[in-house]
């Protein structure tokens, strides 16, 4: 994963900080204790970037989770009808089992992608 640090991609599917890619976003890393998955530091504790810019910021997200959730249920679709040759009523239940499942991954994705679009790479501001 290394390989991707200083782009978007890094710190999508990573969860760090946008701006200089050392710290994660989230005080929970495992997005599947439920109770804890939006817990988010305010700010980096590298280079200070404040992740929630202002009230309600992460609203934005839910914008993005429905094309991330598209995505997922297409996946699935795919892979139980197609590869499975699963019947489609079967299909539909595997369809709303992987949202089920994935729905924590879904939610830390979705914010992830949103606060990359006001963020960008700052080599200078990282460690390394």
């Amino acid at each position: 994963m290394k390989l991707f640090k200083g782009t978007k991609i890094y710190s999508i599917l990573g969860g760090v900080c946008p701006v200089c890619h050392e710290e994660s976003m989230y005080k929970e890393p495992n997005p599947y204790k439920i109770t804890k998955i939006m817990h988010m530091h305010e700010r980096c504790s590298n280079c200070g970037t404040k992740y929630k810019i202002e009230p309600s910021f992460f609203y934005g997200a839910m914008y993005v989770s429905y094309p991330v959730g598209i995505v997922f249920a297409t996946a699935a679709f795919v892979i139980a009808y197609y590869m499975l040759n699963v019947s489609l009523l079967n299909s539909f239940f595997v369809i709303v089992a992987t949202m089920i499942v994935f729905m924590p991954l879904i939610m830390r994705l979705s914010r992830n992608i949103w606060i990359n679009f006001f963020f960008s790479y700052d080599k200078q501001k990282a460690k390394h």
